[in-house]
């Protein structure tokens, strides 16, 4: 009983396919493309920031252990306002430093990802950290706290330019246009493949024995994002 159900089921389903796929085909259509376009500056970025252990001034007896760099970053990133689960350890290795008194001795080295949304805080972030013990600063990605809002306004927009699309050419033919029958979305709002011009930023202290000061740079412009979709309306 169940089986006949089920194949009852089945074929009712491929029966009301064929007639919706029928009653679209019998339709006078009209296809176009819809387009909606909106500058966005990111204000969620996406930090990769190297630390390194070091001895101060060279002397043996003073190493900065990892940890201690670690804590200073952490303390620093919460102050400005960083979650505790959006400070992420994303690598850890070592690296060689040159003893005269041993030969190839390791020094570690962690990666961390840090989410930032207080961009105003950058400059007194890594002003928390030793100097000596960053090795890199880089942005490893960009996003937007409204990025589902931005979704929706750009989709509705594209949907409306194809209808006054598909409205201009009916009018061209004399007809008009009605109701519509398929929309297909080619967009693709990925934030992580979308990278604005950024100036990049670095912080070094000591380089020969001179002290560096880097401050750090940040200057992010404007992404554009876009939207398409086909349309296809009934043709009056």
């Amino acid at each position: 009983m169940k089986k006949l159900l089920t194949i009852a089921f089945l074929v009712g389903t491929i029966l009301m396919t064929n007639a919706q796929s029928n009653n679209i085909e019998s339709y006078r259509k009209v296809a176009t493309k819809g387009y909606a376009e909106k500058e966005v500056t990111p204000d969620i970025i996406y930090l990769s920031i190297s630390l390194k252990e070091f001895y101060m001034d060279g002397n043996m007896k003073k190493k900065v252990f990892i940890e201690t760099l670690e804590k200073q970053l952490f303390d620093a990133a919460t102050a400005i306002g960083v979650k505790k689960e959006d400070f992420t350890v994303q690598n850890i290795y070592s690296y060689n430093y040159q003893n005269k008194k041993k030969n190839n001795e390791l020094l570690q080295s962690r990666q961390y990802r840090i989410k930032v949304t207080n961009l105003n805080g950058l400059h007194s972030m890594l002003d928390k950290v030793d100097p000596q013990g960053l090795e890199s600063t880089s942005i490893s990605g960009y996003d937007h706290t409204q990025k589902r809002e931005i979704e929706k306004e750009l989709k509705t927009a594209a949907v409306k330019d194809a209808r006054i699309n598909a409205e201009i050419l009916a009018a061209a033919d004399g007809g008009s246009v009605g109701k519509v029958l398929v929309i297909n979305d080619n967009s693709n709002f990925n934030f992580g493949e979308l990278v604005p011009t950024t100036r990049m930023f670095a912080k070094s202290a000591m380089m020969d024995g001179v002290a560096e000061s880097n401050e750090l740079t940040l200057d992010i412009r404007p992404i554009k994002l876009t939207c398409y979709i086909d349309g296809v309306f009934e043709l009056k």
